[in-house]
């Protein structure tokens, strides 16, 4: 899957649609509470701040991708991105690496020269590294599953 088969809007949550924001909690609660049986609040108070960007197939409305980018000093220091996340139905077709690099482009953008960090569940750690991502820290569990933060540093800084 390429960027060009999908139609991104990055909106800040001061303009999110309330079908958005449902659509994104609905996709959200699929995955990370029903599939993957974990019962946590999802809403944690990062929405508010955060910059929510949504990818659908060209022609297609249903929301496919989805993942916030949160200011810094809310959940780290630096910028972050988190709540990545893909409908099952396009699962294994890159969309997760595409919106990856979606994100990561338009978190630049906005924080330029920043470091962005991510909260990755373990059985991740090298799908975020192969994005360029280090591990910072030890691993720790989080609502029942280990994660561990990961940090991509500026090109300038590598």
């Amino acid at each position: 899957m390429t960027a060009e088969q999908l139609r991104w809007k990055l909106v800040h949550y001061d303009h999110i649609t309330p079908d958005e924001l449902y659509e994104a909690l609905a996709l959200r609660q699929r995955v990370f509470v029903v599939e993957q049986r974990c019962a946590f609040l999802d809403a944690d108070g990062a929405d508010r701040y955060a910059w929510h960007l949504f990818g659908r197939l060209r022609g297609k409305s249903p929301l496919a991708a989805y993942l916030r980018i949160v200011p810094p000093g809310r959940r780290f220091e630096e910028p972050s991105i988190g709540r990545v996340i893909t409908a099952p139905e396009v699962r294994r077709t890159g969309l997760g690496r595409v919106l990856m690099q979606e994100g990561i482009r338009r978190t630049r953008e906005m924080f330029p020269g920043r470091d962005i960090m991510l909260s990755a569940q373990r059985y991740l750690e090298n799908f975020y590294g192969s994005l360029g991502f280090v591990a910072t820290g030890e691993p720790y569990e989080e609502d029942g599953i280990p994660h561990i933060n990961m940090k991509l540093v500026p090109f300038s800084h590598r």
